[in-house]
């Protein structure tokens, strides 16, 4: 089997992270972002496995039904420039989180932007920064352990 093209590979990890967020599945984030660092708006970051596993499990509600947190992150619009000979890659994109339970019918409960750098190790490419910002938020109250303040 061929290694994939870049731009494939890429956009396949940035829809792996929708994948392993929906399945409640945060070791698979934390191993996902292995080497890597996420930051927020605010200028909060949280680099490496254990550091972004345990982020997630702060911030996420997960249901006991099926230990998910009954989303469905939906990514679009994503904007991939690769640097081959480099061996480095960026992607912009936009993300809507839909949810739904039993005290909250489906709709959308937050909206953003994520601006992801990627590097590659011989054929493989991998998360290097992933910054997330431009929050417009609806209720989170069943989505979220702690508060969130969008407008902080």
């Amino acid at each position: 089997m061929t290694a994939q093209p870049s731009h494939i590979q890429i956009a396949n990890l940035v829809y792996r992270y929708a994948e392993l967020i929906d399945n409640g599945d945060f070791a698979g984030l934390g191993t996902l972002f292995a080497g890597a660092t996420i930051e927020t708006g605010e200028g909060v970051a949280y680099t490496g496995s254990d550091e972004i596993r345990e982020m997630y499990e702060q911030w996420t509600r997960r249901y006991p039904d099926n230990g998910t947190p009954h989303t469905r992150h939906v990514t679009t619009n994503p904007i991939i420039e690769v640097e081959e000979s480099a061996g480095t890659a960026t992607c912009r994109s936009y993300v809507v989180v839909f949810q739904s339970t039993d005290r909250l019918t489906l709709q959308p409960v937050i909206t953003n932007r994520y601006h992801d750098t990627f590097v590659r190790t011989g054929d493989t490419w991998r998360f290097e920064h992933r910054l997330m910002i431009d929050f417009y938020s609806g209720d989170l109250s069943q989505h979220l352990l702690q508060s969130f303040d969008a407008d902080a």
